[in-house]
């Protein structure tokens, strides 16, 4: 086996595989040349190798998403680093584990004029877990070294040894984010057969809280005496609730359990889309009251980020008396109300809590459940009558996707759309809400592909695809990835916001109009690519579009630009009838 000669190159190579961190996404570089030496010559290491840092660091993202275990990142020094930084925020919000790992120059060598030379110390420091700023070392040659710089040499490597130990426990503790910045003297190329360092394996030390039922007793008693409780779920990993804790809940007569596309939760007595049952209201003349009846005594929450604005208005302006996150790392008061956080999961929480409980007595669900029907025959009406639209396409798109797809869903419009929609039970679906962004969509998708037993579709805007159309730019991508874009020339979801509307100032700068289609960069990468611009050719292309094939495939629907705003803010007043 090769190593680099270089010793702490050695020690975090050694460490990531000791504590399973075999999947390694790097980016070309001179700098990080003892680090790409030592990972791509390792039998448990899987490296991958991607041009784009920015890419690169989403694509990993997706695979950890899937993986939940963290997957390392290696980049050369300079402006290389900050390229990961979009993905790197995406990851600390969304707790998902990333290593980071950048090659730097010595100390001595920062501010001086050197190319490819930053700051790079601390440098995500606002959105980072622990960030491990190593030493640099220096390779002796020989034992007759003098002695002081022998002490020199071991303190660096202790110091170094234990900052790599921390970091990466800390991804594996913490889910999140972690960032290794390693100075790098010259020569960086040289290889030997046999390692000179065996560092020493700090194991992380993976705790959860666990909560007695003397200590939840108070709550039950607060619970079991509210008439009117809301459990609301956020992006969640598939079946992240345990089934028979969800039956509870789903047929308790005094709860009603919220959940969204991403929360991944399937039950027939939840309700999966929220802003069909908010956003009528809102819409209503007698709203106050309405939102009145629906205020919650009790919220209960769990999972990462809320989609709906709709129910965060609701929330903030009709708050609950008692509102209580659970989750073992964090607790955002995201409907400024928040009075209790309970440190750990939710299906240890609900393990000791759910036998504390009583199935309430109220007429709660059921008012709201019989809303809930009113709405979805409203809704079947207005799909029919709706002209060709984002909306429309997407009433068309949902049900095609065959069972036990992993669906990943660009941000901005794409993501809301497929809030007002059932989906198969069957299939995973992910966003990358941590911070929302419509960067690094496709690049997130493909990563996920990769480690995914189940095919992989991509549905995002135009913008979103444009955006990070280098992430098609790898050799990883399986035959079968799915990609769907609702090409509507522009930032169709600017439409829907106050403004004024059809003037240059805010087609170019707000809604950014374009004429860009993806069949060139079809052509680039080697996908089959389809196009659609009315209903009719859109069901033509869905015909046939998941079947086995010998290439990934690209369907691009075109939408008239100036009507999908106003179809679906209609839409809401039409559900309120």
């Amino acid at each position: 086996m090769k190593y680099s000669k270089i010793p702490v190159a050695q020690s975090i190579v050694a460490l990531c595989v000791a504590k399973n961190i075999n999947h390694v996404v790097i980016s070309p570089g001179s700098r990080n040349a003892p680090l790409t030496i030592g990972f791509t010559h390792h039998p448990e290491i899987k490296a991958y190798s991607i041009v784009d840092e920015r890419c690169a660091a989403f694509f990993a993202l997706g695979m950890a998403q899937q993986l939940q275990q963290p997957v390392a990142l290696v980049c050369t020094s300079g402006s290389a680093l900050l390229n990961y930084y979009p993905a790197v925020a995406e990851a600390f919000y969304s707790d998902i584990p990333l290593v980071v790992i950048s090659a730097d120059r010595p100390i001595e060598r920062i501010d001086i004029g050197d190319g490819q030379t930053i700051r790079q110390k601390n440098v995500f420091e606002n959105h980072i877990l622990y960030s491990a700023n190593l030493y640099s070392e220096i390779v002796l040659e020989n034992t007759s070294a003098d002695k002081k710089l022998q002490q020199k040499q071991f303190e660096s490597q202790k110091h170094n040894q234990r900052e790599i130990n921390l970091a990466l426990n800390k991804a594996l503790e913490g889910k999140g984010p972690v960032h290794i910045n390693v100075p790098f003297y010259e020569p960086l190329y040289e290889i030997v057969e046999k390692a000179s360092v065996n560092p020493l394996q700090i194991l992380p030390e993976i705790r959860e809280r666990i909560y007695s039922e003397k200590e939840l007793e108070p709550y039950a008693e607060i619970w079991n005496k509210a008439k009117r409780k809301i459990v609301i779920v956020g992006v969640a990993q598939p079946n992240a609730l345990e089934q028979k804790f969800l039956d509870f809940l789903a047929q308790d007569e005094s709860v009603l359990v919220l959940s969204e596309t991403t929360s991944n939760l399937n039950h027939p007595e939840i309700f999966t889309r929220i802003d069909t049952l908010i956003g009528p209201i809102e819409r209503s003349e007698d709203a106050a009251e309405q939102f009145e009846a629906l205020r919650p005594d009790i919220l209960l929450s769990f999972g990462g980020m809320i989609v709906s604005k709709k129910i965060k208005s609701f929330l903030r302006n009709f708050q609950p008396e008692h509102h209580w996150h659970v989750d073992p790392k964090k607790a955002y008061n995201t409907f400024f109300c928040l009075n209790k956080h309970f440190e750990t999961s939710i299906n240890s929480f609900f393990g000791k809590f759910h036998p504390l409980l009583e199935n309430g007595k109220s007429d709660y669900a059921l008012h709201w459940k019989n809303i809930r029907k009113k709405r979805q025959a409203r809704h079947d009406l207005y799909v029919q009558e709706i002209p060709y639209s984002d909306f429309k396409a997407m009433q068309q798109i949902v049900p095609s996707v065959p069972e036990k797809y992993n669906v990943q869903l660009g941000n901005s419009a794409t993501v809301r759309y497929a809030q007002l929609f059932n989906w198969d039970s069957t299939l995973k679906l992910f966003c990358n809400r941590g911070t929302s962004g419509i960067d690094g969509s496709v690049s997130t998708a493909a990563g996920a592909a990769l480690n995914n037993e189940d095919p992989t579709l991509l549905i995002c805007g135009d913008l979103s695809f444009f955006y990070d159309s280098n992430g098609l730019w790898n050799n990883y991508i399986p035959k079968n990835f799915r990609v769907i874009i609702l090409n509507n020339e522009g930032g169709g979801i600017f439409r829907i916001l106050p403004g004024n509307k059809n003037t240059e100032n805010f087609d170019t700068y707000f809604e950014t109009v374009h004429n860009m289609n993806a069949k060139p960069l079809c052509e680039l990468y080697d996908f089959e690519y389809f196009s659609a611009k009315n209903s009719e050719e859109i069901s033509e292309s869905l015909n046939g579009f998941y079947d086995t094939s010998e290439k990934p495939k690209l369907l691009e629907i075109f939408t008239p630009r100036q009507i999908n705003d106003e179809v679906l803010l209609e839409y809401f007043g039409f559900m309120k009838s």
